[in-house]
């Protein structure tokens, strides 16, 4: 799997349970994604994947309540890890542009023919499509409570909410941009950078 995706993992100190689970977890996950790539996401079903990862159904439901769970999985772990990276940044630095240089760091680890395949599998199904609305909502949520853990000021609050929303903001319309079939060829990395610079020039006009 670490040659259809870039390292992801942010693994915490856990005791030996915690970390059997962990890697039981990583591999059902890696497991279905591999099949899902292969197969497609409908043409691959919860047995096959529960076959294919040395468990039963049963044992599957213990982990993820549904296919749709292993896709949000990956998208959440990344985003773990960005944001665990982010806590590690100086107070000193601007917030908009340490967000923006993480995010434009991680997708540029993914190469664009991992992020075609990415999107196309969440594309396939409508209830991914749906999930992935609820998911960005979370994730300017999950924001905005690290922006707060590096940027203790409560003053500054208002403005580390609209970091966050900003920052979603572009991300969302970046990978709107990336899917029309008339836009210029490139990376979405490079999509995500013109998104930020394109609000950095409304707040911030030259001149102003």
């Amino acid at each position: 799997m670490s040659e259809t995706l870039p390292p992801w993992r942010v693994v915490p100190a856990e005791g030996a349970r915690d970390r059997k689970r962990r890697e039981t977890r990583e591999r059902i996950a890696e497991t279905a994604l591999r099949l899902f790539l292969a197969h497609g996401y409908e043409g691959t079903t919860l047995d096959v994947i529960a076959a294919e990862a040395g468990i039963s159904r049963r044992t599957f439901f213990s982990y993820f309540g549904s296919k749709d769970d292993i896709v949000m999985f990956w998208q959440e772990a990344s985003w773990d890890s960005m944001r665990a990276d982010l806590l590690k940044t100086s107070p000193d630095v601007p917030p908009l542009d340490a967000v923006r240089d993480l995010m434009i760091e991680y997708i540029s680890r993914y190469t664009t023919e991992q992020m075609t395949t990415l999107d196309r599998l969440v594309r396939s199904s409508e209830s991914l499509l749906a999930r992935k609305q609820t998911f960005y909502a979370a994730q300017e949520q999950a924001l905005f409570a690290t922006l707060c853990e590096v940027w203790r000021q409560p003053q500054r609050r208002t403005g580390l909410w609209m970091v966050a929303v900003v920052s979603i903001g572009a991300m969302r319309l970046t990978t709107q941009r990336w899917n029309d079939p008339d836009g210029p060829p490139k990376p979405m990395a490079a999509f995500l950078r013109d998104a930020f610079d394109s609000v950095r020039a409304e707040l911030c006009p030259a001149g102003a």
